[in-house]
């Protein structure tokens, strides 16, 4: 493990039965960079980032995080160590406020009670931890909205403030700008770039929008058939005639071309 590594998957491999979801994934991924993982539907994302983030156990292989052995860890646990996921689907608290959303993400990093609205109401550090992140993500002006009421892309934006309120170093975006209009893709992009050009997180980004990959990554992962099919500097991978043809499609590949 190099010095400048914070995760490190050696032969990483997910059967179920006979089917080989994952199939022997090494990667290093370095501190402070954004690394994409793109494929076609059925490569293995989903299941490789079930498997890093501990929703899954892995049937071979293991899954090293800075100095800790995370192979079949718990989510909880994992979490605590300083990995955190969103998901494809909105997985938020419709029925409370923005803020107590991300309050009920403060309360749990800091291991206090379940009971959190009680805790929240009296607690100003966890105010305050949440009103810096509503700020962070220029949400403070939907502070008291009710979660469910907002845009959908402000929602995608309360869940990553939730994420972050879990004080993360590596983050694991899982299609953050699925259903989004150009627009709210956009804000995504920029979100990200911001928070990476700070230096406290790392990255993973599954995502379909190409032009969101080439906008994001330091790195590409290209998967297939749930292996590794290259992993390499976005430019190229763009110039990869084999991930652009047999693995992105014409169409795909004519919107990997440069801006």
């Amino acid at each position: 493990m190099t010095p400048d590594c914070i995760l490190l998957v050696q032969g990483l491999s997910k059967h179920f039965g006979g089917v080989k979801a994952v199939t022997g994934i090494d990667l290093e991924v370095h501190t402070g960079e954004t690394l994409a993982i793109i494929g076609p539907n059925g490569a293995g994302k989903t299941t490789f980032y079930n498997l890093l983030s501990g929703r899954l156990v892995p049937s071979s292989g293991s899954i090293q995080f800075k100095d800790h052995d995370i192979t079949g860890l718990p989510p909880h646990v994992i979490s605590r160590l300083g990995i955190s996921r969103s998901f494809q689907l909105n997985n938020i608290f419709t029925e409370m406020t923005v803020r107590e959303n991300v309050e009920v993400a403060v309360t749990a990093q800091r291991r206090e009670s379940w009971r959190w609205a009680n805790r929240a109401a009296a607690n100003k550090a966890v105010q305050q931890d949440a009103d810096a992140l509503l700020a962070e993500l220029s949400l403070a002006h939907l502070s008291d909205r009710v979660a469910g009421t907002i845009s959908y892309g402000d929602k995608r934006l309360v869940e990553i403030a939730m994420v972050l309120a879990t004080r993360p170093e590596l983050v694991l975006l899982d299609e953050p700008t699925a259903g989004m209009t150009p627009d709210e893709t956009g804000r995504i992009i920029e979100l990200v770039r911001t928070l990476a050009r700070t230096g406290h997180y790392t990255f993973l980004v599954t995502e379909h929008d190409m032009r969101v990959v080439f906008d994001l990554a330091d790195r590409i992962l290209v998967m297939h058939h749930g292996s590794r099919l290259i992993l390499d500097a976005p430019e190229v991978v763009r110039a990869d005639p084999e991930v652009r043809r047999a693995y992105l499609g014409d169409e795909a590949a004519d919107m990997m071309e440069p801006a």
